[in-house]
């Protein structure tokens, strides 16, 4: 663990205010553990294999923590218990679910070069699951990446209606819980637009991230 940590400052990104208007800033390079953390402590997040690129959209996307409610029939769903809710019990299954083609997102950007690097992330402890369960299935999840009290959400599924919506909502009250202060979801979609993500210049992003990294908690 401490190696990993000492070559994260060792790599270098390019300054991310001299990035496409579409937010690229590198093409290339490696999913190593040290290249990917660097690249999360920077703004900076992979998104295409083959080549490999380097983003860091503007305005970027965020839910704010403090403020977040869930949908009201969501929050019903919830409380009535229809769904159980698990923290890294099958990160392997999540993943491999959220790389799979679905209605409206036919192509999927999780190669499996990013599930082998995630999956190395979450065994040195910085990339975590969320878990879904319905009458004993696993209906849906989630996984992003944690460091300090930065989450980045990074992809989910659902196999039933409202899964991972459920998986996003439990997951913003694990991390309020946990004295998380930012969670990044990178660049909306209708599904994150409607559970409240909102975009903030990424120049604010920078800022609130450079404090996010020095919050003393965990994921777990």
């Amino acid at each position: 663990m401490a190696a990993v940590i000492l070559n994260i400052f060792r790599i270098q990104f390019p300054d991310v205010a001299k990035a496409d208007p579409d937010g690229l800033v590198a093409v290339g390079g490696d999913l190593s553990i040290s290249r990917l953390l660097a690249g999360y402590r920077s703004g900076i997040f992979p998104w295409t294999d083959r080549p490999l690129t380097w983003w860091s959209p503007d305005p970027r996307a965020i839910f704010d923590i403090a403020s977040f409610k869930p949908p009201r029939r969501l929050a019903q769903k919830i409380r009535q218990g229809q769904f159980q809710f698990s923290i890294n019990q099958c990160f392997s299954e999540v993943i491999q679910n959220c790389a799979k083609p679905a209605p409206g997102r036919e192509h999927t950007w999780i190669s499996p070069r990013f599930i082998k690097a995630y999956t190395d992330l979450h065994r040195y402890g910085y990339a975590h699951s969320v878990e879904v369960w319905y009458k004993g299935m696993l209906a849906g999840g989630l996984y992003g990446v944690a460091i300090g009290g930065f989450f980045a959400g990074e992809s989910m599924f659902h196999r039933v209606t409202d899964a991972s919506k459920a998986a996003l909502a439990f997951t913003i009250a694990h991390l309020r819980e946990r004295g998380f202060v930012l969670f990044d979801t990178q660049v909306a979609t209708p599904v994150t637009r409607l559970m409240g993500a909102v975009d903030i210049p990424r120049s604010e992003y920078l800022q609130r991230l450079s404090q996010a990294l020095k919050v003393p908690t965990s994921f777990v």
